[in-house]
């Protein structure tokens, strides 16, 4: 049975948190007031690594040695850097780089 109370609760606590989140660097860093160096440094090297990351997870269970030889995977991961290279839009990458994949393992790579 659904615990009404608590369920509002719970996604009360869960939005003030979300919002402190987001209001929480505006607070800190007003202006006038310098940006920790630490803080600087991890705006520039986090976002790479974390998409580095992204790409080993989404490769990891990939196999080369077997059919379709990760033919799939590559070449939507091809057409996702070319778009973004290109167009400079990160939905149009992702979603032309989605939609071909889901295109090539459905009807091509069967």
């Amino acid at each position: 049975m659904i615990n009404v109370p608590y369920s509002i609760l719970l996604i009360a606590v869960m939005s003030g948190v979300s919002a402190l989140l987001r209001f929480l660097p505006f607070i800190i860093f007003h202006e006038g007031r310098e940006t920790p160096q630490i803080i600087t440094y991890l705006g520039k090297y986090l976002p790479p690594a974390l998409i580095a990351m992204l790409v080993i997870y989404c490769f990891k269970s990939v196999s080369i040695v077997s059919r379709p030889h990760g033919l799939p995977e590559f070449i939507a991961a091809a057409l996702v850097a070319i778009l973004h290279i290109w167009k400079r839009n990160t939905l149009l990458s992702i979603g032309a780089g989605t939609i071909c994949y889901m295109i090539l393992i459905q009807f091509v790579f069967v």
